[in-house]
């Protein structure tokens, strides 16, 4: 699948994208008279902010993601720093617009009160607060300052030195990356874990359905064991994901892995709040991939919450 490039926003310009639509036309859900804007031209201005907003429409955006984002942008510069989207969540779900970030870590995401979009970018643009401000401080749904309670496990904000990471591989199901080469015998003790790997590198290719355990349902993904790839962070991963299959998750094998007693990966949310991790025993992994294939749970509802945030 491809998606058509974003237009150049003039500078101070931030890009508001529809990536919801009904028979070609635009959905916007109640956002638009949720944040206390004008309109002016073909833009919005936010009140009390003066940041302008440039609201562009394509069909050929309809179901992008948010790790998509990066590659969409005009390579001309300024690059703006961050892109505003209104998908599926925000239409259907009356969730707050997704902020990606186009700066530090390209393709992550963070969801923002409707009403505070105006602060909060002008905030962003000069300077005041940075997106690793605003991941650092979202709850367990991915919001920023939201009551939702905070994660276990925060997403890592430290911006990682700049390096090349190719594509990952092309899939509908989900993917099992290796991301810590430490630790041999750890790795082959994970995958015996999840039922071994077959001659095409998947582990749970061939389940036999009398012997699935339910309550720990097993894991389907292609396994991915590329030197390339150490040191990947929850936040790199929504844009190395090819937009051309639906992929279900990314689940990274990463130090905590090997040191932890139920071998528990790292599960990175592609969607609904990209780069947004929550942290499993490897044998609940299975489980979370069907039932976010089927659409029965949301990524939220896996995020373990914080009990001392209660």
């Amino acid at each position: 699948m491809s998606f058509p490039e974003f237009p150049q926003p003039a500078p101070g310009e931030v890009l508001l994208v529809c990536t919801c639509y009904e028979d070609g036309r635009a959905l916007w859900g109640g956002l638009l008279d949720e944040i206390a804007a004008r309109r002016e031209d073909d833009g919005l201005v936010l009140e009390g902010s003066g940041v302008r907003l440039r609201m562009v429409e394509d069909s050929g955006w309809g179901f992008l993601h948010g790790g998509n984002v990066p590659a969409l942008v005009p390579g001309s510069s300024p690059v703006p720093p961050v892109v505003v989207m209104a998908d599926i969540p925000v239409v259907y779900g009356g969730d707050g617009p997704l902020l990606v970030d186009l700066a530090a870590i390209p393709g992550r995401g963070v969801r923002i009160p409707s009403a505070r979009l105006g602060e909060i970018l002008a905030d962003l643009l000069d300077g005041t607060l940075t997106f690793d401000d605003l991941v650092r401080d979202m709850d367990r749904y991915g919001t920023y300052q939201g009551d939702g309670g905070r994660p276990a496990f925060p997403t890592p904000t430290s911006t990682p030195p700049h390096r090349y990471f190719p594509p990952l591989p092309s899939t509908a199901a989900a993917l099992l990356v290796r991301t810590c080469f430490d630790d041999e015998a750890g790795w082959q003790a994970l995958l015996g874990e999840l039922g071994g790997t077959d001659a095409n590198g998947w582990v749970g290719a061939d389940l036999d359905p009398d012997e699935i355990d339910e309550e720990h349902y097993p894991l389907t993904a292609l396994v991915v064991s590329n030197p390339a790839f150490e040191g990947l962070q929850p936040g790199q991963v929504p844009a190395l994901v090819p937009p051309d299959e639906h992929t279900t998750l990314v689940a990274l094998a990463d130090g905590r892995t090997f040191t932890e007693p139920e071998l528990p990966l790292t599960v990175v949310d592609l969607y609904d709040t990209p780069g947004q991790q929550a942290v499993l025993p490897c044998r609940e992994v299975g489980s979370m991939a069907c039932n976010l294939e089927i659409a029965n749970m949301d990524f939220y509802e896996f995020v373990a919450e914080d009990p001392r945030s209660r």
